[in-house]
């Protein structure tokens, strides 16, 4: 349906595509610019000084007087400015902070500063302008759009206000969109996961939903209570809804699961983004990979993901990154992030622009026995296996088995299936087939009689939904890793009576 709304959308698009143009077809001098920004704007700031930012000329000089830091090595810093202390780790002080659970910090607290809170708005923005400006379509601006996210409510410590940062970016939303916008206010700020559900389901089956966003797993929960409400497929309840927007996770082992929810295919839109800042965002349907931000205030560099525990690894900036290898990403912002290790792992699509995939977490992955298994190989494996085949999968994660009851170790699948295989060893044997196909570690460890062949345990309907419950992470931001390197999450889900 033509609207004035509509029309001036298309016009907003095309203006903000010739501006990301225009960044993107410079990277190079984009990044250095930005480099030299950060280092003039913070080399007043207790970071700064310690650091010596005034006399930090190249990136040479920067690696030699910045060292990699995760959350705890810069902790003593963000303590100064949790405690109020101004100009820091950036002039003054932030604008909030991004409350995040820590796997070994506990509750982490990211600042989001005037500088670096409208990029996570912008990039936003301009990832569904630059849908509209490739395909045309802008008639869903008509329509209501759902945001899947945190409570928006927030607290405050030391004068600086403090929540989960889908929470925070809820207090963005701009005018012309607010009237489209669900779900309500009041429903936002239910806490429980599950009754807020219920109360966006009510809200929103009377309305003409166009653009559905959020995690895919829990955006999949809402789903199937519309279909158990309804006994309709959500593309019967929303038929102007096309447009689904998604962000945290891969959505591929997802695909089909929503198709079959859905009742039919819908466009996509993949968001790369975190507390810590906007990385990247889909700016094509026809292209694979998210268009990497180099001009929003961050500073990258990546380090080799087989090379990051050396004592030395080398650190690179973007004219140097390859097509396909897997790389640590380390940021430095206007956050007063500095040479930041934000945890994932990403690989390179494209060098014409920047694109990238995220391939797992540093932290996540498998290597029991020295075969390097990242997450965006079991996903892989996942996928060539359930392809063309009735076969859905809910959710999956993979773990170590270091000490069976009898034979070799060998890799734990706890799936959680929607439509179940016929022959479920059929099926570990084609997870097995590409996983040595994609990765020759795993292929020689098998090979060697190191290891046998994975095995597959079935988990029982909403069983993830239960083992996320029970520890406190159900909805909201939080996902479920696919694999780990040890049987934590294993041990849990066995112990909890959540396999078949």
């Amino acid at each position: 349906m033509f609207t004035l709304k509509s029309a001036l959308a298309k016009v907003f698009a095309h203006a903000i595509r010739k501006s990301v143009l225009k960044w993107a077809n410079n990277p190079i001098e984009t990044q250095q610019a930005v480099f030299k920004s950060l280092m003039d704007e913070a080399k007043d700031t207790q970071f700064g000084k310690d650091h010596d930012f005034n006399n930090i000329k190249s990136h040479a000089d920067f690696v030699s007087q910045v060292p990699v830091r995760d959350y705890e090595g810069l902790k003593p810093y963000v303590e100064r400015v949790v405690a109020g202390e101004p100009d820091i780790l950036w002039k003054g002080k932030p604008l909030y902070f991004a409350k995040t659970s820590g796997t070994t910090s506990g509750s982490k607290y990211i600042p989001l500063t005037k500088e670096s809170m409208p990029t996570h708005v912008e990039a936003a923005r301009n990832a569904i302008l630059l849908y509209i400006a490739e395909t045309g379509n802008s008639e869903f601006v008509n329509g209501k759009m759902i945001f899947l996210q945190g409570s928006p409510i927030l607290n405050e410590r030391n004068g600086i206000q403090l929540g989960r940062l889908s929470g925070i970016v809820a207090h963005y939303v701009p005018k012309y969109l607010q009237k489209n916008r669900m779900p309500s206010w009041e429903t936002n700020c239910i806490e429980d996961w599950e009754t807020k559900v219920e109360a966006i389901v009510a809200e929103t089956l009377p309305e003409n939903m166009t653009v559905i966003s959020g995690i895919p797993s829990w955006v999949q929960m809402y789903f199937e209570k519309i279909n158990q409400k309804t006994g309709k497929k959500v593309g019967e309840v929303f038929k102007n809804f096309n447009l689904f927007i998604f962000g945290g996770v891969n959505y591929e082992p997802y695909r089909a699961k929503f198709e079959s929810l859905i009742g039919r295919k819908v466009d996509s839109i993949e968001l790369y983004p975190a507390s810590e800042g906007f990385f990247a965002y889909q700016d094509r349907q026809d292209q694979k990979g998210m268009l990497l931000q180099l001009n929003s205030g961050i500073f990258y560099e990546f380090i080799k993901a087989d090379e990051f525990f050396e004592e030395h690894p080398k650190r690179i900036t973007i004219k140097d990154v390859e097509l396909g290898t897997n790389y640590v990403m380390i940021i430095s912002s206007t956050a007063g992030l500095w040479a930041y290790n934000i945890g994932d792992t990403i690989q390179f699509t494209s060098l014409r622009p920047y694109r990238v995939i995220v391939s797992g977490r540093i932290k996540h992955f498998i290597s029991a026995f020295g075969e390097h298994v990242i997450g965006k190989e079991v996903e892989q494996a996942l996928h060539d296996a359930v392809e063309g085949s009735n076969i859905q999968v809910s959710e999956f994660t993979v773990a170590p088995q270091i000490n069976p009851p009898s034979g070799l170790p060998y890799h734990e699948w706890f799936i959680e299936f929607e439509n179940e295989p016929d022959n479920l060893s059929q099926l570990a044997e084609k997870i097995e087939m590409s996983l040595q196909k994609q990765n020759s570690y795993y292929l020689d460890l098998i090979q060697g009689k190191v290891l046998q062949p994975l095995k597959i345990s079935r988990v029982k309907k909403n069983g993830f939904q239960d083992y996320m419950k029970s520890i406190g992470k159900l909805g909201g931001q939080n996902k479920l890793p696919r694999l780990s390197n040890d049987r934590k999450i294993a041990d849990a889900i066995t112990e909890q009576n959540l396999t078949k």
